[in-house]
């Protein structure tokens, strides 16, 4: 039975991206350079925007900062794509003060992890998700990511699936048969639950078992990529998809194990052109010389999906997956979103053809 009256704001699907978060050379969020990289990636076709994400990096940020990013990033997505706005704190109460000011900039949803630190039992974990989803003014995303947090098991998962405000879950484990038991323990009674997926490399096969997108940081670098591997998916080019999904898992191995998490995502956004500055960790003079030579592996890996120029000292890449990329690209002057495209389609149709309006 609910405990929730509140209705629901719609299902999330599609890809999220968890931005990273521009620095200036004093460490101060560089808030003009934010802006545009929220516009860059919403023009390049990303599904939705999820600021306070793991590799944005939200546990070296203030208070007062994670709340202005996010405020940032609802204001320049101007309800173009929704905002699942990472609103964990250190308990929740916080939390629920973080829901509630989320809510005012224009937040469509809420993604809240299990608390970090301390390790908690499911008992303990379901009462702390159930006292913020009856007290959040936004529907609230569970985001399960064990190798960082408590982990949430299934069945607690189906409980709390029994609140109206819980919608969906971001599933970062990368256990494909995990999601499997998530969506036919909750599915049945909850069409309208949201299963996202936070692991890019198995992104074709979490689609695959009936998964309603993800919420990936290679999107933040390559969000023509993802996009395209989403869009392939729907539309039944398996071949096509996991010839660009084996190339993608290249790339996120190199960004995730390159250098400490998320350094190497912070190192592939700057080739995609934005200022990103030093992170908030301090590196050595040995992970500086190390940051310079990931720069350059991590920029061949994305010039073979035909998104940037090839660098002169890279091999030479695959003119096929580029090709792909290339010709499924959103691009900036092409609707992100596909049921707008078919409505334009559908426009353009009955101007040619009015006497159709009549019938």
């Amino acid at each position: 039975m609910s405990t929730h009256l509140s209705h629901s704001t719609g299902k999330l699907t599609g890809i999220f991206t968890p931005n990273m978060v521009p620095l200036d050379e004093h460490g101060r969020l560089n808030e003009e350079e934010l802006a545009r990289y929220i516009d860059w990636l919403i023009r390049s076709g990303v599904h939705g925007l999820y600021p306070n994400g793991s590799s944005g990096e939200f546990p070296r940020l203030s208070v007062e900062e994670r709340r202005r990013i996010t405020r940032i990033v609802c204001e320049v997505a101007k309800g173009r794509v929704p905002v699942l706005a990472g609103a964990a704190e250190a308990n929740a109460r916080d939390s629920i003060k973080a829901c509630e000011k989320y809510a005012e900039y224009g937040a469509r949803a809420v993604a809240i992890i299990s608390p970090i630190f301390y390790r908690l039992g499911q008992e303990s974990l379901y009462a702390y998700f159930r006292e913020i989803a009856i007290n959040s003014p936004l529907d609230v995303t569970v985001y399960n990511i064990p190798m960082l947090s408590s982990p949430i098991e299934v069945e607690t998962v189906r409980r709390l699936a029994e609140l109206d405000r819980v919608t969906g879950i971001k599933d970062s484990s990368g256990d494909v048969g995990n999601m499997c038991r998530l969506i036919r323990a909750i599915r049945p009674s909850r069409p309208d639950f949201s299963f996202l997926t936070g692991w890019e490399a198995v992104l074709i096969p979490m689609l695959c078992v009936g998964a309603d997108g993800g919420t990936n940081a290679t999107s933040g670098i390559v969000p023509e990529v993802t996009r395209f591997l989403f869009d392939t998916f729907r539309r039944g080019d398996m071949t096509s998809a996991m010839d660009v999904q084996y190339r993608l898992v290249e790339l996120f191995d190199m960004l995730l194990h390159g250098a400490d998490f998320p350094e190497g995502f912070r190192v592939g956004v700057e080739m995609r052109g934005f200022k990103m500055g030093v992170g908030r960790q301090p590196l050595s003079e040995k992970q500086s010389l190390d940051r310079r030579e990931l720069s350059r592996m991590v920029s061949c890996l994305i010039s073979d999906f035909g998104v940037i120029e090839r660098p002169a000292t890279c091999p030479s890449g695959s003119a096929e997956i580029s090709d792909l990329i290339r010709k499924n690209s959103i691009g900036e002057n092409q609707p992100a979103n596909i049921a707008e495209t078919i409505a334009n389609e559908v426009v353009a149709y009955l101007k040619r053809n009015p006497g159709k309006l009549s019938r």
